[in-house]
């Protein structure tokens, strides 16, 4: 039975000699599992559909072990962000981010509009790229369903003074000092940092503008939110966000 639902491109690999596999995330289905037959073709009518990050209305049918495509309509190529360097290494740790964990066919309606609203934005974007992707990260995690505690102490319910916290990996959320006694892996941060993570969770992609944050803060910010996302995930590390630190390590980017 032919079936149709939006998707987006998160991965894609060379089967035999003209076909893809594709990671698709689709608005319907979730992640799938997809074949574009003949896509690798010069003319092949999945040239478009079949890239990564290329946003479509696809048609397919449920085989033994993947989906076939029948068509891919086009509905943004995104093709903006791989003409600049710092685009297309977020955009690919968005992506990567996604594939890593989201649920093969369980769908996810939030996270699916999160990420088009995410490409969107990032095809126009030429600076301010670590505070859009840390906004992204936490609103990520979630609607993952791993939404981690900044109201109070995560362990004992009382309220946090705020020199006098930190952020627990392991417990998924901010603890108060008597707490991080007996949390040893905790993470330090301030109020300053909790008060940013906060504007960082509840303010629109679209409107970050608005947030004036200082880059240390921004870089302790992120190193915490990617330890806690990779607990909550149960992976080690992304490959592409590796990729950016070395670059910038060396200079670039």
């Amino acid at each position: 039975m032919l079936v149709k639902s939006e998707g987006i491109v998160l991965r894609e690999t060379k089967f035999e000699e003209t076909d893809k596999i594709l990671n698709i995330f689709s608005l319907k289905y979730g992640k799938i599992h997809a074949i574009a037959r003949g896509a690798l073709r010069p003319r092949s009518p999945f040239i478009a559909s079949s890239q990564v990050f290329s946003y479509s209305e696809y048609t397919f049918y449920k085989g033994k072990n993947f989906y076939h495509i029948s068509q891919g309509d086009i509905l943004d190529s995104f093709y903006d962000i791989r003409e600049d360097m710092n685009r297309l290494l977020y955009g690919t740790y968005l992506l990567e981010l996604i594939d890593s964990s989201i649920v093969e066919e369980e769908p996810n309606e939030k996270l699916f509009k999160l990420l088009i609203k995410a490409l969107s934005i990032l095809s126009n974007m030429d600076d301010d790229f670590l505070k859009f992707v840390i906004s992204f990260e936490i609103k990520y995690i979630s609607f993952l369903g791993f939404r981690p505690f900044l109201d109070n102490c995560v362990m004992c319910g009382k309220d946090v003074i705020n020199d006098k916290l930190r952020f627990s990996i392991k417990q998924g959320g901010i603890i108060c000092e008597n707490c991080s006694n007996l949390e040893k892996t905790s993470r330090y941060m301030d109020g300053a940092m909790l008060k940013y993570l906060k504007l960082l969770l509840y303010t629109s992609l679209d409107n970050l503008d608005e947030i004036k944050m200082p880059k240390d803060v921004m870089i302790k910010l992120q190193d915490i939110l990617v330890q806690y996302i990779l607990t909550c995930i149960e992976k080690d590390h992304f490959n592409s966000l590796n990729f950016i630190k070395s670059i910038e390590k060396n200079g670039g980017a």
